[in-house]
């Protein structure tokens, strides 16, 4: 994508929100990038289940940082009517949407915004239908030894 053709506004979903700022390219990114609040709950689980003071820190510093930087897409009622249409999506391609609760949530508040879906993980996506999904590469975080 050239900077003429980005999307001018998309969602980022978790797993993207959480290595952006390691992307060596975002030119496939839209200009303006979005969240939606269940990221944010997401993000908010993080800091509670930290195995030590320090992963807790770095991931409240990331809460922080993406409510600082965001103001989430509310889960509103039109999401909710659009996730009836993602479970429906999902379960006519064999696969079951509390497995992926948040996920499909994301999902419908993207299909209900009408906004494209930019994530590392876009199987997580697979079977939804209305959803403009794209795929962001994973970058490589370097390995301590």
């Amino acid at each position: 994508m050239t900077p003429e053709t980005r999307f001018p506004v998309g969602i980022v979903d978790t797993s993207t929100l959480l290595v952006i700022g390691q992307l060596h390219n975002t030119d496939d990114l839209p200009r303006e990038l979005m969240i939606t609040a269940v990221t944010l709950a997401e993000l908010s689980v993080g800091p509670l289940v930290a195995r030590d003071e320090r992963e807790r820190a770095a991931r409240q510093a990331h809460l922080q940082q993406a409510e600082a930087d965001f103001n989430p897409l509310p889960f509103d009622a039109e999401a909710a009517r659009a996730l009836g249409r993602v479970a429906a999506s999902l379960r006519r391609v064999g696969r079951k949407t509390s497995a992926r609760a948040y996920d499909a949530m994301i999902a419908a508040i993207a299909i209900s915004n009408n906004l494209p879906l930019f994530t590392c993980n876009p199987a997580d996506f697979i079977g939804i239908d209305d959803l403009s999904v794209f795929s962001v590469p994973m970058p490589e975080i370097p390995h301590s030894n």
